[in-house]
C-alpha cells in the first residue's frame, strides 16, 4: 500500500515577521499537496520563528500565533492534508514549545515538548517549561477566536498520538531526538510507524554527521518511517539553521533537502510502504518488548494517509539506493556564512556590505564569502527564483519594474560589496598589492588610500597636550608606547570604516549606507589577540568563530572552486598585524606575537569550551597529548600563558561582534559562553599546582622540532 508522506519542510522562518512566517508556512502547504503528500510537518515553532528569545514570554507572541493559526485553519490550503503546526502555547498560565495538529478545521492534538535545549546556544527553559506528565493528556480550552472556526470547546493537551484509518502517527521534537531516551523509542513499541520531528538546529562545522546517525538509528532497531523538518535560514542572530529536510525509513535515508539555500520554502517528499515498516518489525525480541509496552492514547481522524490511486503504481520505478549528502568543512564555510549574510542583508534593508581589506587572510576570507553569496544569487536568479530576485534588485539599487538579472557574480559584487586598503607607513607593498588583486578578483569596488596623515594628528595632540610624542619600540620607545601606537592605528580604521561605509553609496550616486562587516577569527578572539574597538568591531563577522586552520583550508579549497589564483599568495603569506614599522631585522609577526601558534588555540579552544577543562585539566591533558615532542615544564609555560593571556582579555568579548557561529569553542560571551570577564588571571593555586607536577614528571620528549601542536 504506497503513501505519499512529506518529510517536513524547511523554512526560512523571520523571528516575529508573523505574514511572512504565515505566508511561507502557506506556501510549503501548497507544495506539499502538490507532490501527493497527506502529511505536512513544519519546523519549530514556525509560526512566531524559532529566535524570539525573551518575546517568548510576551502575551503578544502567544496571541499572534493563534491569530495565525486561526487564518491556517479557515484557509482552503489546510483541507485534506494532515498538518503539523509549531507555536508557543499557554495551558494553564505556563508557557509550552508546542506542535499543533489539525486537519479540515479541527484541531486534533496540542502535543508539548517534553525535553528542552538548554545549553550552548540554546535556553529554552528561560521561555519554556518541559511537559512532564508522559502519556497523559488534559482538556485545554481553546481561545474563542478558534473555537468560532473549529465548534470545538476543549482539544487533547499532552503526550498522545494520531491514529488515522491506517497508521499511526507520533510526534517529536528536535531535542528529544539528542536524548537517551528519545519517544521513538516507546511510541514505536507501542505500534506508532510514523515519526515527525520538527526542529530548530543551527549549522555547525561537522555537525551534521551527529544529525543524520540519530535520525538513521532512530528507526534501525526500531522500525518506522522518520520525517525530520528543520528550519533554515537566519531568523534573526548569530544562527544560521541549516535545513536538510529528510525522511529515513528503517534506518536508510531515502529523501534529502538541501543544507545551504536561499529558497524560502523547500518541500521534500518520498513515496513509502507502510507494510515495509511492518516487515521490519517482524522480530522476535522486538515484539517482545511491544507486547509488554505501555499505551498511549490515540487521537482519532477520520482519514487514511495511503492513496487510493492505483496508478501511483505505474509512475513508480524501482528501489534505488540513496546517497545521502555531506559538505566537506570548507564548502560548509563557503555556503554556511554566505547565507546567513544574504539574510542579514535582505531583512536589514541596507545596500551592501564594507569590509576592510588588510591583504592578510581573514579580511580574505570574509571577503571570499562575501562573493560566495554573490555567487549563490546569481545562481537562484539563473532558476528564476522571484524572491532572489526582487532582494536583489531592491539592493542594487534597481527598480521594481526593472528587468535586471543578476546573473554575474562579479557585476553583482561591484554593486553591493565595497572593499577598502587602509594603509600607513607601516603597510606593506605586498598586502596592498594583495588586497587590490583580490578586488579585482572578485569584482568589489574597491578604495585605496593612506591614513597616515589621521595617525600623526592624533599622535601630535597627544604630544600637544602632554608634552610627550610616544615612540615605537624600534625607535627607542617603551612597550605602552608602542602598544599605544599599535591600537590608535587600528581604532582610526575602525572610524574610517564606518565613514566609508556610511558615504560610499552616496559617492555612487545612492541613498542608504552599508553594513561593515568583521574580520576576526575565533582563535585570536579566544586569545584575546584583537584591539577593542578596531576593525574587529563591526556590525556582524562571518568568520567570528572559525578557526584560523579552516579558514586557510577554506581559502585552498575557494582557489581551485571558484577559479581565483590570487588566494595562493594568501596561503604563502605571514599572518602580520603590519602595526609596527618594518625593519631589515624585524617584521611583526601575529604567532610570535601571540607566543603561540592557531593549531594550538584551537587545542585550548576545544579543551576549555568542549571538554571542559580547566588550567590544571588542560594542562594533565596536554602531558599526554604533546609529552612527545614538549617537556613537561615547556607545556606548562604555554598552558599557563593561554589561561593568562585568555583571562586577562576576557573582558574584550562583551563587546564582540555578532558572529555567525561555526565552532563548537567559540568563546562569545553574548550568547554562547558564559563565564566571567574578571579573572584572578594568574590563576595562583592552579598555576602552582601545574608548576608541582610539572617539575616531578618525567620529561619524555624526542627530537622536539618546531614547537607546535599536535590538532586533534
Amino acid at each position: 500500500m504506497g503513501h505519499h508522506i512529506t518529510v517536513a519542510t524547511s523554512l526560512n522562518q523571520w523571528a516575529l515577521d508573523f505574514q511572512g512566517n504565515y505566508e511561507r508556512i502557506l506556501a510549503s502547504i501548497v507544495l506539499a499537496k502538490e507532490k501527493g503528500a497527506t502529511l505536512r510537518v513544519g519546523p519549530e515553532l514556525e509560526i512566531p520563528g524559532y529566535g524570539c528569545l525573551d518575546h517568548f514570554l510576551e502575551g503578544d507572541t502567544v496571541l499572534h500565533s493563534w491569530e495565525i493559526l486561526a487564518k491556517l485553519l479557515t484557509s482552503d490550503v489546510t483541507q485534506d492534508i494532515l498538518c503539523d503546526i509549531g507555536m508557543p502555547v499557554v495551558h494553564k498560565n505556563v508557557n509550552y514549545n508546542c506542535r499543533v495538529i489539525i486537519y479540515n478545521q479541527k484541531v486534533l492534538l496540542i502535543r508539548p515538548k517534553m525535553w528542552l535545549a538548554n545549553d550552548g546556544n540554546y535556553r529554552e527553559l528561560r521561555y519554556f517549561t518541559p511537559w512532564k506528565k508522559f502519556r497523559q493528556t488534559e482538556e485545554f480550552w481553546l481561545p474563542r477566536m478558534i473555537k468560532h472556526i473549529t465548534k470545538q470547546t476543549t482539544v487533547p493537551f499532552g503526550d498522545a498520538v494520531i491514529s488515522t484509518w491506517d497508521t499511526c502517527v507520533g510526534v517529536e521534537l528536535c531535542e528529544e531526538l539528542f536524548t537517551p531516551s528519545s519517544p521513538h523509542i516507546d511510541m514505536g513499541l507501542d505500534g506508532v510507524e510514523i515519526f515527525t520531528n520538527s526542529s530548530g538546529s543551527h549549522h555547525e562545522l561537522r555537525k551534521l554527521n551527529t544529525r543524520i546517525d540519530l535520525i538513521m538509528e532512530a528507526t534501525e532497531k526500531l522500525g518506522g518511517i522518520y520525517l525530520y523538518a528543520n528550519q533554515q535560514g537566519c531568523d534573526g542572530d548569530r544562527l544560521y539553521y541549516d535545513g536538510c529536510a529528510m525522511i529515513a525509513v528503517n534506518g536508510k535515508v531515502v529523501a534529502q533537502g538541501s543544507q545551504f539555500s536561499l529558497n524560502d520554502v523547500e518541500v521534500v517528499t518520498a513515496t513509502v510502504d507502510i507494510e515495509d515498516v511492518r516487515a521490519y518489525r517482524k522480530r522476535s525480541s522486538r515484539s517482545q518488548q511491544a507486547a509488554e509496552s505501555p499505551k498511549y492514547e490515540r487521537i482519532e481522524v477520520p482519514t487514511a494517509l495511503a492513496t487510493d490511486d492505483l496508478s501511483i503504481y505505474g509512475l513508480l520505478g524501482p528501489e534505488r539506493p540513496f546517497e545521502v549528502r555531506y559538505h566537506v568543512p570548507e564548502e560548509e564555510i563557503a555556503l554556511g556564512p554566505a547565507c546567513w549574510l544574504w539574510d542579514y542583508l535582505r531583512r536589514s534593508r541596507t545596500q551592501g556590505y564594507f569590509v576592510p581589506l588588510s591583504g592578510g587572510i581573514d579580511s580574505c576570507a570574509t571577503s571570499v564569502i562575501v562573493y560566495s553569496m554573490c555567487r549563490l544569487v546569481a545562481q537562484s536568479a539563473a532558476k528564476g527564483d522571484k524572491q532572489v530576485i526582487a532582494d536583489a534588485r531592491r539592493i542594487a539599487g534597481e527598480p521594481e519594474d526593472s528587468s535586471y538579472i543578476p546573473s554575474d557574480p562579479r557585476e553583482f559584487c561591484k554593486r553591493i560589496f565595497h572593499t577598502c586598503y587602509m594603509g600607513t607607513e607601516n603597510s606593506s607593498i605586498e598586502t596592498r598589492k594583495r588586497a587590490k588583486d583580490l578586488s579585482e578578483a572578485i569584482g568589489s569596488y574597491h578604495v585605496d588610500l593612506n591614513m597616515d596623515m589621521v595617525v600623526s594628528a592624533v599622535r601630535n595632540l597627544f604630544g600637544l597636550v602632554t608634552g610627550i610624542t610616544p615612540q615605537f619600540k624600534v625607535h627607542g620607545g617603551s612597550n605602552a608606547e608602542n602598544l599605544a601606537l599599535q591600537n590608535i592605528q587600528a581604532r582610526l580604521r575602525m572610524v574610517l570604516a564606518y565613514m566609508f561605509a556610511q558615504l560610499l553609496p552616496f559617492v555612487r550616486g545612492r541613498s542608504g549606507g552599508l553594513l561593515v562587516l568583521g574580520s576576526a577569527n575565533v582563535d585570536e578572539s579566544l586569545r584575546g589577540y584583537l584591539t577593542k574597538y578596531d576593525c574587529s568591531s563591526a556590525d556582524i563577522n562571518p568568520i567570528g568563530a572559525i578557526s584560523k586552520t579552516d579558514l586557510k583550508r577554506f581559502i585552498g579549497w575557494a582557489q581551485h572552486a571558484f577559479e581565483l589564483p590570487i588566494l595562493g599568495s594568501f596561503l604563502d603569506a605571514v599572518p602580520t598585524a603590519e602595526l609596527e614599522p618594518i625593519t631589515e631585522t624585524y617584521v611583526q609577526s601575529d604567532e610570535a606575537d601571540m607566543g603561540m601558534t592557531y593549531d594550538e588555540l584551537s587545542v585550548f579552544g576545544r579543551l576549555r569550551k568542549v571538554e571542559h577543562l580547566g588550567p590544571y585539566g588542560v594542562y594533565m591533558k596536554l602531558v599526554r597529548e604533546w609529552g612527545d615532542h614538549l617537556s613537561p615544564t615547556r607545556i606548562a609555560e604555554k598552558v599557563k600563558l593561554f589561561f593568562f593571556e585568555y583571562a586577562r582579555n576576557r573582558h574584550k568579548m562583551t563587546t564582540l561582534t555578532p558572529s555567525y557561529h561555526a565552532e563548537s569553542y567559540s568563546p562569545d560571551d553574548n550568547r554562547f559562553d558564559l563565564r566571567p570577564f574578571l579573572y584572578p588571571s594568574r590563576f595562583p593555586f592552579q598555576f602552582s599546582k601545574i608548576d608541582e607536577i610539572a617539575a616531578r614528571l618525567p620529561d619524555r620528549s624526542v627530537n622536539p622540532g618546531p614547537e607546535k601542536a599536535k590538532v586533534e
